[in-house]
């Protein structure tokens, strides 16, 4: 198979179509009141298309669509069977036009093409494959009852969900939304983030094409006090599941509030610890994994290790080798096979790196690499890795959400003290531990506030395993069995058998 190189990628934008428009009870369709926004690439700052911008006629719209399918049980009335059978048709048409949403997710928020392409895309796929398998797999319960008395607990799809995925990887925390909520025989509302909605809006051609019923699968782009507070407001919509900052997060708690008390389920921000022992298997091996750790689509994750704890004995010599790694993290070109760090998602994003990266000078960390916009004659928006040393867990570079390439080392001299630091934050969305000493390794790992822990090893796990965090990273669990308890009500049916 021949490799596809930046050229023929650069040629295949060139002939690409963008979506663009509002995709509401099967049909394509333009803003009710005819607003729109420029989707701009951060490669090179060009304006790829412009995005119509819904509001809330068009919410009112599409939760009127997505109410009348469910009354209607257009899909949730299907039989599993039925229902498996489409979305594994969606999945495998996903792979199908692999190379398209590819392209279309590294234009539009800047990511390596070959991330996309052999990461993001498959994932996206399995995500379907792995939920429509589990849809005749997940079974309801009898109750332990007396002898004239049968007890069912069943589930039920909840009805309306609407859905806010954030821009960091656009169409799989839009599936690991979607997915699930399907499966379970929701009507979806899906607002992508402004910022990279293209790939969001194929998936519903994608998923019309599979056979997915009209009113029952519904993409609306906008902004967020445009599209998403509308969404998050409307009186008819059951569920909302959200991924992406903690300050929104808390937004639409306040607005499920002010409506019908809708469940809202949230996968917000974190400030992960990457806890390196003295005793860790392998310094090498944990010093390329703290540099993925922070580098992986540009520090644009919410699960990067981005405070790398190091034992005091092993400090100098482990931050030397995490330097050496880093030497292979170096902002190119996301069309390019060979690139690794991509471009930051838009100038906004960029700023608030670069405040970070002088705000963390301004504290006394010792910026020990990189902290520099880079590539600027290519008009687009990149940073350099950047690595501070004598960083305080105190310093808001230790405390805040940065989502960018920046690591903020911190040292440490026994198990309790690198447990308090690990601990100290508002965040609990993922940590690890680098220890060969496996009893240990399970104590500090039962001692994090985290709802992932990996142990000599970073970022581990498939769609088996649940994926959600502890304190403000949020509520809820994506991927797994339990992705399911978001979108179904358990209802129990009470019989009477009596003679």
């Amino acid at each position: 198979m021949k490799k596809i190189t930046q050229q023929d990628w650069e040629a295949r934008a060139k002939q690409l179509t963008f979506p663009s428009q509002a995709f509401i009870n099967g049909q394509w369709q333009t803003a009710q009141e005819g607003g729109h926004f420029n989707c701009t690439s951060p490669i090179d700052g060009q304006i790829l298309t412009e995005i119509t911008n819904c509001t809330q006629p068009d919410v009112d719209i599409a939760v009127t669509a997505a109410r009348d399918a469910f009354k209607q049980q257009v899909w949730s009335g299907l039989t599993p069977a039925k229902r498996k059978k489409i979305l594994f048709k969606l999945a495998k048409l996903i792979v199908q036009h692999q190379e398209e949403l590819a392209l279309l997710e590294t234009l539009d928020m800047g990511k390596p093409i070959n991330d996309s392409l052999t990461i993001d895309i498959p994932a996206a796929a399995q995500c379907f494959q792995w939920h429509a398998e589990a849809i005749d797999k997940v079974y309801g319960e009898v109750a332990p009852t007396p002898a004239d008395t049968i007890g069912l607990i069943t589930r039920e799809p909840v009805g309306v969900v609407g859905a806010i995925v954030p821009w960091n990887f656009p169409l799989l925390m839009a599936c690991w939304k979607v997915a699930p909520a399907l499966a379970t025989g929701n009507s979806v509302i899906l607002k992508p983030s402004e910022k990279s909605p293209l790939t969001a809006l194929k998936l519903a051609e994608l998923a019309h094409q599979a056979g997915v019923p009209a009113g029952v699968f519904n993409v609306l782009p906008g902004l967020g006090e445009d599209t998403g507070k509308p969404i998050a407001l409307h009186p008819d919509i059951d569920t909302l599941a959200f991924t992406g900052s903690s300050h929104t997060g808390k937004q639409l708690l306040v607005y499920a509030g002010q409506s019908n008390m809708k469940r809202v389920w949230i996968e917000a921000g974190g400030k992960s610890p990457n806890i390196v022992f003295a005793d860790a298997p392998d310094l090498s091996v944990a010093a390329k994994a703290a540099a993925e750790a922070i580098c992986f689509n540009q520090g644009e994750v919410c699960t990067a290790g981005s405070r790398l704890l190091v034992e005091s004995s092993i400090q100098a010599e482990f931050l030397e080798l995490v330097q050496q790694e880093l030497s292979n993290w170096q902002p190119g070109h996301p069309l390019n096979p060979e690139t690794q760090i991509g471009a930051i998602v838009d100038q906004s994003q960029l700023q608030t790196i670069l405040n970070y990266i002088q705000l963390g000078k301004e504290e006394g960390a010792h910026l020990m690499v990189g902290g520099s916009q880079c590539l600027q004659d290519s008009g687009g928006l990149f940073v350099e890795p950047t690595i501070f040393g004598n960083v305080s867990n105190s310093m808001h570079i230790a405390q805040e959400e940065i989502f960018g390439p920046v690591l903020s080392c911190i040292g440490f001299d026994s198990t309790e003290e690198a447990i308090n630091i690990a601990n100290d934050t508002q965040y609990g969305l993922a940590a690890a531990v680098w220890s060969k000493d496996i009893s240990k390794a399970h104590r500090v790992a039962k001692a994090l506030r985290a709802g992932s822990v990996w142990i000599n090893q970073y970022d581990g796990g498939d769609m088996t395993a649940p994926f959600g965090g502890y304190k403000q990273s949020g509520n809820g669990r994506d991927k797994s069995l339990h992705a399911f308890d978001k979108y179904t009500e358990i209802k129990a049916t009470w019989i009477n058998i009596q003679k």
